[in-house]
């Protein structure tokens, strides 16, 4: 009897870790999934009827660049009664109507160079940070999320700012604030770009990773579509739903331009028992073409804990909390520079021939360094979670960005490696995992656009 009675209690522990692990890793995959389009542009302004345009190869749906006279969705009344709470809130970073996570007066002098134009030519004159998100579902998050976002436009100077965002499928009066912050930002005199769609990239026969490259071009469209009308030093600012303070915008898009760096990247966190875990372990690989922490074939993520194990360098930066170089990151929020997706080099895709199935930010890191532009990088004093109420918790545990920048010290710059690792890590499942060279399928993509004569 005693010996049946610790079989059912081993089943019923296992079973446990089998359903932990499988929120983690799985949902890990997916929550950026459940956000992607079919295009049905909302953008502010004029209303001129989408075009086509090719820019340097890449193949580009473009829309109007101001306010609509309709919108092909329409607002449910009962949600958009409650929209003005949510843009005072929003607009007002005092406002105390929704609980968010409480953000301190950040170190303002630290940033303010960004404000300051690179130079006197007249490209300075156009914007030179445009912030992008694909959003689903997360009213709840937008007086924190949003309100940084407007906090940062604000002190990096409207002018100098775009504000683009995709919302899909919400019916909990997502999509009723996203556009009813319209009118608020053009008094505030900042671009603002609003799209929508009803696509699932979950549904069967959904070719998911496509479709998030798609999700994630659309929220860039204007940058793609008309190069010229951005500083060639554009920052483009990529959020996921999280929440987040001024200080961790600014402090990514600061460690970008001081470390020379091609992308930045916070690091994200979740919460599935008394512990957090660090979350983008799917798209995340360090320069040892590891993933973040060790993860064997039969899923278990016992080694959560044990961040960088295989990589003395980087677990010290970490431990220091110290920017350090990696193969690829996105981790909640990401800064990134422009210019390959100006110059028409670079977009999101999906995999090709010759490629391990990997997601789109992975791929994306991969293109980078084959343009040339490797110099990716956590900066481990920023710590994002994706609720208010576990944003808190991580920010006790890791601490703010103004606790860890008063300690930088004289060390702070990375030392850039100017090769990727020849092996990265290709992880389609838990059972599948092998080292692949970094630069895989990239010579017969190259070969083949040669053909092509493209």
């Amino acid at each position: 009897m005693a010996n049946l009675r610790s079989l059912r209690l081993l089943f019923k522990a296992t079973a446990l870790l089998a359903a932990i692990f499988l929120l983690i890793f799985g949902f890990g995959i997916l929550r950026y999934s459940d956000r992607v389009l079919r295009m049905q542009p909302i953008s502010t302004g004029n209303v001129n009827h989408a075009s086509a345009e090719t820019s340097g190869g890449v193949h580009i749906a473009t829309s109007p660049t101001t306010a609509p006279t309709g919108l092909p969705r329409k607002a449910n009344d009962n949600l958009l009664a409650q929209a003005p709470e949510y843009i005072h809130a929003i607009l007002n970073a005092s406002d105390s109507t929704f609980p968010r996570l409480e953000c301190p007066q950040p170190d303002l002098d630290r940033y303010d160079y960004l404000k300051d134009p690179p130079d006197q030519s007249e490209a300075s004159q156009h914007p030179r940070f445009f912030f992008a998100l694909d959003l689903h579902q997360c009213i709840h998050l937008l007086p924190r999320l949003l309100g940084s976002i407007v906090e940062a436009i604000k002190f990096l100077g409207p002018e100098n700012c775009v504000l683009s965002t995709v919302e899909g499928r919400s019916d909990d009066g997502t999509f009723e604030v996203l556009d009813e912050l319209r009118s608020s930002l053009q008094a505030l005199r900042v671009k603002y770009f609003f799209q929508t769609s009803d696509i699932n990239p979950t549904a069967p026969g959904t070719n998911r990773i496509e479709t998030l490259a798609d999700l994630r071009n659309l929220a860039l469209q204007d940058l793609l579509a008309h190069p010229a009308h951005y500083d060639p030093d554009t920052t483009v600012i990529f959020l996921n739903d999280i929440a987040l303070c001024m200080e961790d915008i600014l402090e990514l898009i600061h460690q970008r331009k001081w470390q020379g760096a091609d992308q930045t990247c916070a690091m994200d966190w979740t919460y599935v028992g008394d512990n957090p875990t660090f979350y983008d372990v799917w798209i995340a690989r360090g320069m040892t073409g590891d993933t973040f922490f060790k993860i064997p074939d039969d899923g278990s993520w016992d080694f959560a804990w044990n961040l960088f194990w295989n990589d003395d360098k980087a677990r010290a930066r970490l431990a220091a909390a110290k920017p350090f170089q990696v193969f690829s990151c996105w981790n909640g929020v990401t800064a990134f520079t422009a210019k390959p997706l100006l110059d028409g080099r670079i977009r999101f895709r999906a995999r090709g021939p010759g490629e391990c199935f990997q997601g789109e930010p992975k791929l994306f890191a991969k293109d980078l360094w084959a343009k040339g532009y490797g110099k990716i990088a956590v900066v481990p004093s920023v710590n994002v979670e994706y609720s208010d109420e576990a944003a808190k918790k991580i920010k006790a545990l890791k601490g703010y960005v103004a606790r860890h920048v008063v300690n930088e010290g004289d060390d702070g710059r990375i030392d850039w490696e100017t090769k990727p690792p020849e092996k990265v890590k290709c992880m389609p499942d838990y059972q599948h995992q092998a080292f692949v060279d970094w630069d895989e399928g990239l010579r017969s993509r190259f070969l083949g656009k040669q053909k092509n004569g493209r």
